[in-house]
């Protein structure tokens, strides 16, 4: 599968980003340009990249007394390797060698999808599921009038039962009747769209943000309070062109990177762009949603009214 080659690159970063660190100051004398936590960090680094995931790092006593320093800088690096999501602290338990960030490309797929290409088995949990008014800025997303009515889900995502996301999607109410239902019966929200309405998702313009855990969402996902998630804001469209879904999700920054393949433009001829491919009715299609789009701006759940609401 393709998420295997992917982990081992990752794995791969690790040693070598430690081999690199560990050059540094090999004459055994502390640089006094590096704080102390860091050369710490450096050795917990070395340290963890030799061990499975999942085995315990050993108490803060233990690796105080290795290296030869106190257990409040063996916390901080601890701290940070948490933070970039090589190590996993769970309350009660310990601190534990993560597993790799799972390498997602940024594409047009559902999150059942995704986590099947990795090798991992997806499961959804509604936490929420009902219908609102849609706003201004809703509706304009939504292509409907405001004042109209939007169906919201709020869902976290788990792949082999760990906690990857939180999820919130708001669809035209009347374009899909009895969609509350189909999704009792269905964990795919793009799969009940295309089985059951002839619908599929064709395009979209996706943002990325940062932002922190709050305490409501650092329950959902099992993680600490202000631990950095990657928050995705989608707004998809048919083929037609018709406005289908605005989501967003707040993804585990420790779990999770996103990839992208780039690709240069060629240099425009005759002083005009380059029509895209489909025709210049197409590409000026595209260019008035994406204008109403950028025009609706980056939305927060209306529900909510937050960047990263207590949901």
């Amino acid at each position: 599968m393709r998420a295997r080659p992917m982990q081992s690159a990752t794995d791969a970063d690790l040693r070598s980003t430690a081999r690199q660190d560990a050059a540094v100051g090999d004459t055994g004398q502390q640089d006094p340009r590096i704080p102390k936590y860091y050369t710490v960090k450096r050795q917990l680094l070395d340290l963890t990249v030799t061990m499975a995931p999942g085995s315990p790092v050993p108490p803060e006593r233990e690796l105080a007394q290795r290296y030869r320093t106190s257990r409040t800088t063996v916390r901080q690096a601890l701290a940070e390797l948490v933070v970039e999501g090589r190590l996993l602290r769970m309350q009660g338990k310990g601190t534990f060698v993560a597993k790799p960030k799972v390498a997602q490309l940024l594409e047009l797929a559902s999150y059942t999808e995704r986590m099947r290409t990795h090798g991992l088995n997806p499961r959804t949990q509604i936490l929420d599921i009902g219908y609102v008014t849609a706003d201004e800025k809703l509706a304009r997303l939504l292509g409907i009038r405001p004042g109209g009515r939007a169906l919201r889900i709020h869902r976290l995502r788990l792949a082999d039962g760990e906690p990857m996301s939180i999820d919130t999607s708001h669809l035209p109410a009347r374009r899909f009747p009895g969609l509350r239902k189909e999704l009792q019966r269905h964990s795919s929200l793009y799969e009940t769209l295309a089985e059951v309405y002839g619908v599929e998702p064709a395009e979209g313009e996706e943002t990325i943000e940062t932002v922190l855990a709050g305490p409501h969402d650092a329950r959902l996902l099992c993680v600490d309070v202000g631990l950095p998630l990657l928050l995705l804001s989608r707004h998809a469209f048919d083929r037609d062109g018709k406005p289908l879904e605005w989501a967003q999700s707040w993804y585990r920054g420790d779990r999770y990177k996103f990839v992208t393949r780039l690709r240069r433009r060629p240099p425009s001829t005759g002083g005009q762009a380059e029509a895209p491919a489909g025709g210049q009715a197409r590409g000026a299609s595209r260019g008035a949603r994406r204008g109403a789009s950028r025009r609706a701006g980056a939305v927060s759940s209306p529900s909510t009214g937050g960047a990263s609401p207590a949901r």
